[in-house]
């Protein structure tokens, strides 16, 4: 058993070279399915024996990808493609694209003429999610999915698998939702860059291997003594927050994140997949009409204001950062609505532009100083 600091050590590297996490599951002779973000099914490469692993870009220099993608798109997917046109992402048996918005919509042409080393399989999500003939379109959605999967890899599914891996995505649910619980307590320890690479990470695990660092990361938490911060606590907003040299600047002025609702991050986590209510296909299209207050998802009524409201109360948070991911609409069009309930219930907000391939912080330096002494 690894102690704190190794365990902690140990997914930190995961996050810095996910090429070494590829690599070291195909020497193990496994194969690797490519995850963009977010909601790709991982439940259904699990259960075909396969690893999901996560594709959340990066650094990097935007070259090839300008012959596929206009400037104006979102970052993410910039990266993604960069990566996959320079050869970042060979030994990929496939990658999975869900058709959520105008840009991964997109994505899926792009990528099946730019990379036709690495065969690519869309999902479209239902959004009129009301409506019980939902549940019968994802499923066929799913089997499509599963169809090529075995085309491509040879590897099929059983439903005793399938209902195997729910369980092991609802205990990985349970163990990130215990971990932002317990890292509260521990805000000496749990920096936000410390946090982020803890939720980032289990994009590069099998989702058993890195619930286990996990279990072991929270009881050894829960042996030292709670520490009484005294900075100033806010929850994170929006599709990620990153790169590191972003999240140095909230330690540098004592900020504390000690809840989000980042694609990234805690949105991948908060709805489990039902125990009941049919085989397993039918459970994860259930899951999905119950997943809840995200961008990507059509919801009447625009929840998320009243959502980070709850959660600043809940977890003693002094203000909201809104991460806006550079050109993404759909968070763009929620952030009014979001916003306006955050006035009305009297929390403070800051936006900040989010681009991976930023190297120039001084903006957002003076913005995040100027509400830290404002909350």
């Amino acid at each position: 058993m690894a102690d704190l600091k190794e365990n902690l050590a140990l997914l930190k590297a995961a996050c810095d070279n996910p090429r070494a996490r590829l690599d070291h599951y195909l020497s193990q002779g496994k194969k690797v399915v490519g995850c963009f973000a977010p909601y790709a099914p991982e439940e259904l490469i699990h259960a075909c024996g396969m690893i999901p692993m996560g594709l959340w870009g990066g650094r990097t220099e935007l070259k090839l990808v300008k012959s596929y993608l206009p400037a104006f798109a979102c970052p993410i997917m910039q990266s993604d493609m960069e990566l996959g046109l320079r050869g970042a992402y060979e030994g990929l048996s496939a990658v999975i694209i869900p058709a959520i918005c105008d840009t991964l919509r997109c994505m899926t042409q792009n990528w099946r003429f730019g990379v036709t080393s690495i065969p690519m399989i869309p999902i479209v999500y239902p959004q009129n999610r009301t409506s019980p003939a939902s549940v019968d379109y994802l499923i066929s959605e799913y089997e499509t999915v599963l169809t090529m999967l075995y085309t491509i890899t040879g590897n099929m599914m059983t439903e005793k698998a399938l209902c195997a891996a729910i369980d092991i995505y609802n205990e990985h649910n349970k163990a990130m939702r215990e971990f932002d619980q317990v890292a509260n307590n521990h805000l000496d320890i749990v920096t936000p860059k410390v946090r982020h690479c803890v939720h980032k990470s289990a994009f590069f695990y099998e989702k058993s291997e890195h619930t286990a660092i996990l279990k072991e990361i929270i009881e050894e938490l829960k042996k030292l003594p709670a520490h009484n911060f005294t900075g100033k606590k806010v929850v994170l907003a929006g599709i990620t927050c990153e790169p590191d040299d972003l999240l140095d600047i909230f330690e540098e002025y004592n900020m504390a994140v000690v809840a989000d609702d980042l694609a990234q991050e805690s949105r991948q986590y908060r709805t489990d997949t039902p125990e009941k209510g049919g085989g397993g296909l039918k459970r994860l299209a259930l899951q999905w009409n119950n997943r809840y207050g995200c961008s990507l998802i059509h919801e009447l009524g625009k929840p998320r204001g009243a959502m980070l409201t709850k959660m600043c109360q809940e977890n003693g948070a002094q203000g909201v950062v809104s991460c806006m991911m550079k050109f993404c609409d759909p968070e763009e069009y929620d952030q009014p609505y979001y916003e306006a309930d955050l006035r009305k219930a009297g929390i403070p907000y800051v936006t900040i532009d989010i681009d991976q391939q930023n190297t120039s912080y001084e903006q957002i330096r003076t913005r995040l100083q100027t509400f830290c002494e404002m909350i």
